[in-house]
C-alpha cells in the first residue's frame, strides 16, 4: 500500500453481538491493542444498531482509541420509514463511519446503485465518513464482467462527489463470492481490481482524489493473509466480517505489520 494513506480496519459485525456481548469484544481488542498499533493503523468497529450507545459510551470513557463505525442508515434524516435508521440519530452517537452499498444490503434488501449514492450525501452531510462497498457476484466473475460491474458502481456512486469528498471517504471492495464463504481473492487478483477502482475515480472525480481516497479489501479476511493483501500498493486497509467477532483474531489482523515478512 501507499504510505501516503493510512491504513484503515474495519470489523463489520453484521447481526452478532447484543449490547453485553458487544461491551467484552471491545474491551478485550482495546486490551489486545498497543498504542503503536493506533499510531499505524485507523481501527473502526461497525456493531449492530442496538450495541451503539454502550460502545460510545465505553470509548468515550475510557478514551479509546477505536472509531466508533455503523453499518447501514437511510438516505434521509427523518420521516416515515418505519424500522430504519436516521444518519442524523447516528451523527449524535459519535458514529464516525457507514458502511453504505454492503453487498448483503444490496443482494438481500434490492439497495440500487442510486440509493446507495444518496446514503453517501446524507452521510458525509452529517460529517461523518461513508464506508463505501463495491464488488461482483460469482456469475459475473465468471462472465469476465468484474470490472465493468466495479466500475459502473464506483461511477454512480462518486458522481455527485467533489474531489475532497472523495478524499474523506473509505471504498470497500468485496467481491460477493468470497464473503462468508471462506474462500479469498487472491491478493494479485484484489489489486488489479482496486486499482481499477483508483483509475475510475481518477476519471469520474480527479487524479488527486484518486491518489488519497483509501481502498479496503474485504472477503473472508483472515489474520493469516492480512499481511498478503495489505502489500499490495494499492490497497490501504481491510474490511473484516466474521473473524472480527474474536478480538483475538481481528487484533492480529490489525496487526500484521507484525507478520508481514
Amino acid at each position: 500500500m501507499s504510505g501516503e494513506r493510512t491504513p484503515i480496519v474495519s470489523g463489520n459485525w453484521k447481526m452478532n453481538n447484543n449490547h453485553f456481548e458487544a461491551i467484552q469484544c471491545v474491551q478485550k481488542l482495546a486490551y489486545l491493542l498497543q498504542k503503536e498499533d493506533f499510531e499505524a493503523v485507523e481501527v473502526t468497529v461497525h456493531p449492530p444498531f442496538t450495541d451503539l450507545r454502550s460502545i460510545q459510551t465505553l470509548i468515550d470513557a475510557d478514551q479509546l482509541r477505536l472509531k466508533l463505525g455503523a453499518q447501514n442508515c437511510h438516505a434521509e434524516e427523518k420521516g416515515a420509514f418505519t424500522g430504519e435508521v436516521s444518519p442524523a440519530f447516528l451523527a449524535k452517537l459519535g458514529v464516525q463511519y457507514v458502511i453504505v452499498g454492503h453487498s448483503e444490503r444490496r443482494e438481500l434488501f434490492g439497495e440500487t446503485d442510486e440509493f446507495v449514492a444518496r446514503k453517501i450525501v446524507a452521510v458525509q452531510r452529517l460529517g461523518m465518513n461513508p464506508i463505501v462497498c463495491v464488488g461482483e457476484t460469482l456469475a459475473e466473475r465468471e462472465a469476465g464482467v468484474t470490472l465493468d460491474k466495479v466500475r459502473g458502481q464506483v461511477q454512480v456512486a462518486l458522481a455527485k462527489r467533489t474531489s475532497e469528498q472523495v478524499k474523506s471517504l473509505v471504498i470497500a471492495y468485496e467481491p460477493i463470492w468470497a464473503i462468508g464463504t471462506g474462500k479469498n481473492a487472491t491478493a494479485s487478483d484484489a489489486q488489479e481490481v482496486v486499482a481499477a477502482i483508483r483509475e475510475e475515480v481518477a476519471s469520474v472525480v480527479s487524479r488527486p482524489a484518486a491518489q488519497a481516497v483509501r481502498i479496503q479489501y474485504g472477503g473472508s479476511v483472515k489474520a493469516g493473509t492480512a499481511a498478503e493483501f495489505m502489500r499490495q500498493p494499492d490497497i490501504d486497509g481491510l474490511l473484516v466480517g466474521g473473524a472480527s467477532l474474536d478480538p483475538t483474531e481481528f487484533a492480529r489482523i490489525v496487526q500484521y505489520r507484525r507478520h508481514a515478512y
